[in-house]
């Protein structure tokens, strides 16, 4: 079960008041809580893969973590970004490669 989300508000609450209930109450309370349409682990994958192609790193940190949390494995990060090398860019793979290689060495340190 995915835990109750407050970036919304915390972050852009006064400034966005309802891009802020969206985020939080829509896509991370309703969407993501659909658990039996489509799994946590499965969910991860597919928004790190929308992130890493368009380019969006700020959120990939967040995502990336959520994802080693719903059971992606270092081993298929790693395989998922180098698929995408040869789709969206050499760039893109080495920037998501950085990220990954902070969330996934986050144990070892």
């Amino acid at each position: 079960m995915l835990e109750k989300q407050t970036a919304g508000r915390d972050n852009l609450g006064e400034f966005a008041p309802k891009f802020a209930q969206l985020n939080d109450d829509v896509l991370f309370g309703e969407v993501w809580s659909r658990e039996t349409e489509l799994a946590p682990r499965d969910r991860s994958l597919i928004t790190i893969v929308a992130l890493i192609t368009g380019g969006n790193f700020e959120q990939l940190t967040y995502h990336m973590r959520l994802g080693k949390k719903n059971g992606l494995a270092k081993v298929e990060i790693s395989e998922v970004i180098t698929q995408l090398a040869f789709y969206v860019g050499w760039p893109k793979a080495w920037s998501a490669f950085d990220v990954a290689k902070e969330v996934y060495g986050e144990d070892e340190k």
